[in-house]
Parts: structure tokens; C-alpha cells; sequence
């Protein structure tokens, strides 16, 4: 079941987004048969992170919950919210 992840930063935190890239991006690549798509949202402007959005691929909502809590990002305290859906997909990738 495919389900969204959105993630909004906590004012202020560029710095422990920073720091936490990395491992951030190894533990997508560690899940990357379960992601979608992802990606960080932006400023208005377009430059500055601020948040982040998954669609994953879980069988139920306690596994998606599970890989949510377990993100880098997450257990930093990157997050003042953390929104999770399911979704469908009407139109897929070609």
C-alpha cells in the first residue's frame, strides 16, 4: 500500500538538517525498495530546505510508521510534524 510521508522542520533547525544528511541518505538508500519518490520541500523561494516528502510502499500503517520513527531526521528531532496518508497512485511514471 503506497502511502505519504510529509515531514515539515521545526523553525530555525538548517544546522541539524545538515548534520543529519548524510545518515539521512544511507537510510533511503537502505530503503529504497520501499520509497517511491523523495525529496525535501522548499522555501518559497526555492533554496532553503524545509521539510521532506516520501510516497512509500508499506504493507499496512504500523510498518510505514515504523520507518518514519526509524529516519535519521526523525530520531534528531529534525520535525515539528510528521503527516502520514495513504495515497493512491492514478498516474504512474511512464
Amino acid at each position: 500500500m503506497h502511502f505519504i510521508v510529509h515531514c515539515t522542520d521545526k523553525p530555525g533547525s538548517a544546522q541539524v538538517r545538515a548534520d543529519n544528511r548524510p545518515d539521512h541518505v544511507e537510510f533511503l538508500k537502505a530503503n529504497r525498495d520501499r520509497i517511491v519518490v523523495a525529496g525535501p520541500t522548499l522555501e518559497a523561494d526555492g533554496d532553503g530546505m524545509n521539510g521532506s516528502l516520501l510516497i512509500v510502499d508499506f504493507p499496512d500503517r504500523a510498518a510505514v510508521d515504523a520507518f518514519a520513527a526509524s529516519d535519521p531526521y526523525a530520531r534528531a528531532g529534525l520535525f515539528e510534524s510528521v503527516i502520514i496518508r495513504p495515497w493512491k497512485m492514478v498516474f504512474a511514471p511512464q
